[in-house]
């Protein structure tokens, strides 16, 4: 009797349709595995040469080296208010450092207002390694130095650029529990969590469970009991102009928002903004008497 060459050939072939589920799996597991160990090398991207304020376009602004709770020593740039001016608290996005966001500075500084352009960890030859924890105490530092200097939170914008949009809504939030809010909050295309944005990026992944630095916004927006101004620009891909959107709906009155159909993701100072941001701080802290 013959053997049924037809069916071992059916049984290997569902042979190696069952290794190739296997190896699929295993690579994918890999996958995620290895995404999962270096995801803050692909969610921070510091330079870490030193900035100079006068090579920055911000000669008037002068360093400042803060120790956080946690024992690092960091360096920010501050230019201290004018008599009865506001001060702006810069949290700039996931890249570069400080010295990259001169121009932007430049806006608050010709406004009249004082400024800190917050160093985090890690960026601009600042020591330590970033993570969201730790930015979050690099924040508190720098709140921690302008009440000492004698600044009150009443007289403090928070200004949250993209990632950064995260550490001044968690600050804000900290503010308010503690029965002393801020003045304003202005957040630059935020996100509703790192995770969400994660997840659009990759889609193919279970991302949104694997992020640890989350900077959850979307869960703390409304106890920020701080003016609230959202921009976003309609064109943008790396954060959609939908995550804006979802934090300003969850935020709490009084609330502004400044939604841009030409802007893309960096070019959101291209639109007209600098005017409509100062006049907000303006209009919300006013001068002190």
């Amino acid at each position: 009797m013959e053997p049924d060459r037809r069916g071992v050939r059916v049984t290997f072939k569902r042979l190696d349709v069952v290794k190739f589920v296997l190896s699929a799996v295993i690579f994918y597991g890999v996958l995620v595995g290895a995404l999962y160990l270096i995801q803050r090398s692909m969610m921070y991207f510091p330079w870490a040469d030193v900035p100079v304020p006068a090579e920055s376009g911000v000669p008037e602004m002068r360093p400042i080296r803060l120790t956080t709770a946690d024992g690092l020593t960091l360096t920010s740039w501050y230019r201290p208010a004018p008599s009865g001016q506001p001060t702006v608290v810069f949290f700039h996005g996931n890249a570069g450092h400080v010295g990259h966001r001169g121009f932007k500075a430049r806006i608050f500084l010709d406004a009249g207002f004082g400024l800190v352009l917050v160093g985090y960890r890690g960026f601009g030859g600042n020591p330590g390694r970033p993570n969201e924890a730790g930015f979050y105490a690099d924040g508190r530092a720098v709140l921690a130095f302008l009440a000492g200097s004698g600044v009150p939170p009443a007289r403090v914008a928070l200004y949250g650029e993209s990632l950064g949009s995260g550490v001044a809504v968690q600050l804000a939030q900290e503010a308010a529990r503690d029965g002393t809010p801020v003045g304003a909050v202005v957040l630059e295309a935020p996100f509703s969590s790192a995770a969400a944005a994660a997840q659009y990026h990759y889609p193919y992944l279970p991302a949104y469970w694997l992020v640890k630095d989350r900077f959850a916004s979307i869960d703390k927006i409304a106890d920020i009991r701080a003016p609230l101004l959202v921009i976003h620009g309609a064109r943008d891909q790396i954060i959609p102009e939908r995550f804006g959107r979802e934090v300003f709906a969850a935020a709490r009155e009084p609330k502004e928002s400044l939604w841009l159909p030409r802007a893309d993701h960096n070019d959101i100072f291209e639109h007209g903004v600098a005017a409509a941001v100062t006049a907000f701080i303006r209009r919300r802290l006013g001068d002190a008497p």
